[in-house]
């Protein structure tokens, strides 16, 4: 086995390049290893691929979670321990700002399309791309594995908008990955979309009671390529979340929002932090 990331990285790439022929069209990225990687691993769809790349990838992003820094439930306080929030349930809500591929929770939850593959798009920027490359391939291929299933009664079907998947999170310190295809805001937001987002957030606790899984930690759905307003968003995810845990309060031991911009920091913190 190769001994450090950068031996491990060169093998990655030349392994990839060897099956793609796009890897031509990547060729600038050279001088960037980590980005051509991801870049590979982005564009790549599912197919089988030997077990030494496997174990050597599968080595590489541990390494480089590690590297990341993870970071752990007694970590993030609840919003009751950090911001003295009197708020109903604040003792099992917690507000981060973050990369959310960095979480060892149990389930964190993946904005995806309706296509349910992740992004193909070299480095995209968007959540789906950032969970995928971590995670690695063996998410995608779980993903294409469910689809595949799926399609066999519909070869046109399509991830439903407010539906929950769950896969293994592979690489990723969570060992769940919960996907939701999030409602799509193309001119204006309408009632049917809001109760589209909250079906989202619904369907995400249903999935979590399930899988017992007692940490979940939500992403803002929507919000990025799909448009959705961050502050309807936002009062849409915290009144899902409150109605879920009075219905079911000792399911759930923590509920984290996850953001990564600073705008989206300064909007539920206005909202949870009473």
């Amino acid at each position: 086995m190769l001994k450090n990331q950068e031996e491990r990285l060169e093998y990655l790439i030349d392994e990839l390049c060897l099956e793609s022929s796009a890897c031509k069209h990547l060729e600038e990225m050279r001088s960037e290893p980590e980005k051509l990687l991801r870049s590979l691993m982005n564009i790549r769809t599912s197919k089988p691929i030997s077990e030494k790349f496997l174990k050597i990838q599968d080595r590489y992003l541990k390494c480089a979670a590690e590297e990341k820094g993870i970071v752990t439930l007694s970590e993030i306080p609840t919003i009751q321990e950090f911001y003295n929030s009197n708020i109903e349930f604040a003792d099992r809500i917690s507000l981060w700002k973050g990369d959310i591929t960095r979480l060892h929770v149990d389930a964190i939850v993946n904005a995806a399309n309706s296509q349910m593959l992740g992004c193909f798009i070299p480095c995209h920027k968007c959540i789906d791309n950032a969970i995928h490359s971590a995670a690695g391939i063996q998410l995608r291929d779980a993903c294409h594995q469910y689809m595949t299933e799926k399609r066999k009664e519909d070869p046109t079907y399509e991830e439903p908008t407010g539906s929950a998947v769950i896969t293994e999170g592979f690489n990723l310190p969570s060992k769940y990955v919960i996907h939701t295809v999030g409602p799509i805001v193309s001119w204006h937001l309408t009632e049917d979309l809001k109760q589209d987002l909250m079906h989202c957030y619904e369907s995400c606790l249903k999935v979590a009671l399930e899988n017992n899984i007692k940490s979940i930690a939500f992403c803002c759905i929507s919000t990025g390529e799909f448009h959705f307003p961050s502050d309807e968003a936002a009062i849409i995810a915290i009144k899902s979340v409150q109605s879920f845990l009075e219905k079911d309060p000792d399911k759930i031991e923590r509920i984290i929002f996850n953001v990564f911009k600073d705008q989206d920091l300064e909007i539920y913190k206005g909202l949870l932090c009473k």
